[in-house]
């Protein structure tokens, strides 16, 4: 990223929050967070969190309109130091993963939120922020919808992220910001559906106060990675989210339909199939989520029960209410489409996978021996997860494991484990971390084989 990640500079920041933040060195850090009793070492009770209930500098107005996008632009153009960013949903409410709010901080702009329904367009922001680190909490999820408005950080401090580098058990925003800042943040409206206009106070408050404290939680962080000597690891992830492209569309995205296990013949799951593309083509025109239109229980129960007429489709579980009624005949045509398939072309029991090791639990069965490398290369990561508190998905891809164990290197050494994993997309500490242990374990386990 070519950014420094560095402790909180000396000096006076932001007003503080209400009753001050405990600092990350006054705070309980990883390991009292992980649930020891500080009583127990002989260190004070630590006192409990102070709920964060209004943004310091009272709640913003939103910005709806051309006029008021072009005042927050240039205010948070002016700003200094990293800004916060944040975006909310409408999952489970709206087609797809657009952004209905978009929330930032910085300091000497104050918070400002922004409606991307009615200002679609954020180039202007990301050309005014093209310099700034932007601080937001799990940013691989908010990343993708901000570049569908025009704003593409180049430089990223993720808290998420390096609360899961710190060792710290629970790295959601609020028990982060009370494990390290000690203040309570209010979370009763993560579920809400951000579409609804006009949108309520009580939301907006929420939204606002997201923000209010992350830049505060990214110092504290950052200087906690320093001192554990995990900043360049936080660097290489950062830079990694930043540079990830959308993820590859599923083949077969259907097969991931709730309960389809229980569908156990060719024909249902060709019903499975239609019934999905059909619901999904349904909830893109109409704006919604594809499980309002129809749930998965209704898709899988059709399957099994193969209603022959309209009149069995309407008396088949999930299809009796209102809004399943309203695309009847949507359905059954769908159905019918599964019907007529011919019996050659019916989707198998499971996906065909083109690349890539097959699921783990059956390699028992399939290559004993791939098993045990890769029970040994799981006990390597484990032992280092332990060592560093890193957790073990973010120490190595669990697929990267896969598919080292499925098929090792010709010549076990560390350079080819190196190679190998570098190749499986590993960051340079990873590769560094994990090895020389991998191919130890590796070794040995060829030299007892031997035996």
């Amino acid at each position: 990223m070519g950014q420094e990640i560095e402790p909180p500079a000396p000096g006076p920041a932001e007003a503080s929050p209400p009753a001050g933040p405990v600092t990350a060195a006054d705070g309980p850090g990883p390991a009292s967070a992980a649930g020891a009793d500080p009583e127990a070492d002989g260190e004070p009770e630590r006192p409990p969190a102070v709920p964060l209930l209004e943004p310091r500098d009272g709640l913003p107005p939103l910005v709806a309109s051309a006029g008021a996008l072009r005042e927050a632009v240039r205010a948070l153009g002016a700003g200094e130091g990293p800004v916060a960013v944040d975006a909310e949903r409408a999952s489970g409410f709206r087609y797809g993963h657009r952004a209905f709010l978009v929330q930032l901080r910085r300091r000497g702009a104050g918070t400002v939120l922004i409606d991307p329904v009615a200002c679609p367009d954020l180039s202007d922001l990301d050309a005014a922020l093209s310099g700034t680190e932007a601080v937001l909490h799990a940013a691989s999820q908010d990343l993708p919808c901000l570049a569908d408005l025009g704003y593409r950080p180049r430089a990223l401090f993720d808290t998420e992220l390096a609360g899961r580098l710190l060792g710290y058990p629970r790295v959601g925003l609020g028990p982060l910001v009370e494990n390290v800042l000690g203040l309570a943040l209010e979370k009763g409206y993560a579920a809400a559906d951000w579409s609804t206009r006009p949108l309520p106070e009580d939301w907006l408050r929420y939204a606002a106060l997201d923000v209010e404290v992350l830049v505060e939680l990214r110092d504290a962080l950052a200087e906690e990675l320093v001192a554990q000597g995990k900043d360049e690891w936080a660097r290489q992830e950062f830079t990694a989210v930043l540079n990830a492209g959308p993820p590859a569309p599923r083949a077969e995205p259907w097969r991931r339909t709730s309960g389809i296990h229980r569908v156990r013949t060719r024909r249902g799951l060709a019903i499975v199939r239609e019934l999905w593309l059909e619901r999904d083509r349904i909830a893109q025109r109409r704006d919604l989520s594809p499980g309002r239109v129809l749930p998965d229980s209704a898709i899988v129960e059709a399957a099994r029960a193969a209603p022959a007429t309209p009149a069995a489709l309407a008396g088949t579980p999930g299809f009796k209410g209102r809004g399943a009624k309203r695309h009847a005949q949507e359905w059954f045509a769908a159905i019918r489409r599964a019907y007529t398939e011919a019996d050659q072309a019916l989707p198998r029991p499971s996906a065909q996978v083109s690349e890539g090791p097959p699921p783990a639990h059956r390699w028992h069965e399939r290559d004993p021996e791939a098993a045990r490398r890769l029970a040994a290369v799981r006990a390597v990561i484990a032992a280092l997860s332990d060592e560093h508190s890193v957790p073990a998905e973010n120490l190595l891809q669990p697929d990267s494991v896969r598919r080292l164990a499925w098929q090792p290197p010709d010549s076990v050494t560390t350079e080819a484990v190196a190679a190998d994993l570098s190749g499986y997309g590993a960051r340079p500490w990873q590769v560094q971390l994990t090895s020389a242990p991998i191919a130890g374990a590796l070794l040995r386990l060829a030299e007892k084989g031997d035996d």
